[in-house]
C-alpha cells in the first residue's frame, strides 16, 4: 500500500505530470468484462424514486415493468431488512446493483477523529449492506473542502481513510466507487483520474455523475479521461443559464456526444437515474428519456 501523498508532492505536481500518470494508468485500470459490440449500458432507477405508497414488491415490479434493469438502494438498518429488500428485488427479476451511501454527514476529510470514526463505521456498514443485498459497490463521497478544511488536507486525510476501508471491501467483495459532487474536491477529470490511480486497487473506482460536472466542464471530456475507471454512472441534466438541475434532455448535456464517449471507453454498466420521485406516468416518462439518451427510443 502506497503512503499518502505529501504536501510537497501534491502542491508541486504539474498538470502535465497528472496527465501523463492518468494516461499511463489506462493500461493498469481494470477492464470491463468483454462484451458483444452491440451491448449497451443498462437502465437503472434509484429506489427512492419509486412511489412510496406501493408495497416493497410492487415498487420493484413497477420498475421492471417500466423497463428498468436494475435498482440503486440506500443502506438499511440490518441484515434482516436487507434480505427482505433483496428478496423483493429478486422476485421482480431486478438486481440491486449499488448502494448509495454518500458520506456528507461524517466526511473522511474531517480533522475531528470522532467524525472520521463515525464516517468509517457508516461506510463499512454500507459495504456490508451491499454484500447482504448482492450489490456490486457503494457510492462514496470521500471528502469535503470548506473554510475549515484545506484542499491538501482533504486529499491526504481522505486517501488515508479510504485506504482504511479497503480491507472491508476486499473481505466483502464490494467496490468503493468515488463520486464527483459539489464538494469543492476533484474538480477536474485529470485530478479525479490521478486520485483513483493513487490507490492502485481494483476495488477503488469511479462513480461518474453526468450532471454534476456541467457547471465546470463537459461530461464527454470527463468520460474520455476517466475511461475504464468508470464503474457506475448517475444520470442528471443541468442548465447553466438558470444554474439548476432539470429533467433529462432539457439541459446543456450533449447526450449524443456523451453516448459516444461511453461507447469509446467501453462502458456497458448501469446508467442510474438520480432524480426526484414520482408516480407511474412520471417514471415511464423518465424511462423513455433514458431510451432516447441510449439511442433506442423514438
Amino acid at each position: 500500500m502506497k503512503p499518502a501523498i505529501n504536501r510537497r508532492q501534491f502542491l508541486g505536481g504539474t498538470a502535465a505530470a497528472l496527465a501523463l500518470e492518468a494516461d499511463s494508468a489506462h493500461a493498469e485500470a481494470p477492464c470491463h468484462p468483454s462484451s458483444a459490440p452491440t451491448e449497451r449500458p443498462k437502465k437503472s432507477v434509484m429506489f427512492t424514486m419509486l412511489p412510496e405508497n406501493l408495497s416493497l414488491e410492487a415498487r420493484f415490479r413497477l420498475a421492471r415493468d417500466i423497463g428498468f434493469e436494475g435498482v440503486e438502494a440506500p443502506p438499511v438498518a440490518d441484515e434482516s431488512e436487507a434480505k427482505v429488500m433483496r428478496a423483493a428485488a429478486e422476485k421482480a427479476g431486478l438486481p440491486i446493483h449499488s448502494i448509495i451511501y454518500g458520506g456528507w454527514e461524517a466526511p473522511l476529510s474531517s480533522s475531528d477523529p470522532a467524525v472520521v470514526a463515525r464516517g468509517l463505521d457508516s461506510a463499512r456498514h454500507a459495504l456490508q449492506c451491499a454484500r447482504w443485498m448482492g450489490a456490486e459497490d457503494i457510492l462514496l463521497v470521500p471528502a469535503v473542502v470548506d473554510a475549515r478544511t484545506r484542499y491538501v488536507d482533504a486529499w491526504e486525510r481522505s486517501r488515508k481513510n479510504v485506504h482504511a476501508l479497503i480491507p472491508a471491501a476486499e473481505k466483502l467483495g464490494v467496490m468503493i466507487c468515488i463520486e464527483e459532487v459539489w464538494n469543492h474536491f476533484l474538480l477536474s477529470p485529470l485530478e479525479f483520474a490521478h486520485y483513483i490511480d493513487s490507490f492502485r486497487h481494483p476495488l477503488v473506482q469511479v462513480y461518474f455523475d453526468v450532471g454534476n460536472v456541467v457547471i465546470f466542464g463537459w461530461p464527454e471530456d470527463w468520460i474520455r479521461t476517466l475511461g475504464r475507471r468508470i464503474r457506475k454512472v448517475h444520470l442528471k441534466d443541468f442548465k447553466r443559464a438558470t444554474y439548476q438541475f432539470v429533467p433529462l434532455l432539457e439541459g446543456d448535456v450533449d447526450w449524443p456526444e456523451v453516448r459516444r464517449a461511453f461507447a469509446e471507453v467501453g462502458y456497458h454498466g448501469y446508467l442510474n437515474t438520480e432524480l426526484p420521485g414520482g408516480d407511474e406516468a412520471y417514471l415511464r416518462d423518465v424511462s423513455a428519456r433514458v431510451d432516447k439518451i441510449l439511442g433506442t427510443g423514438d
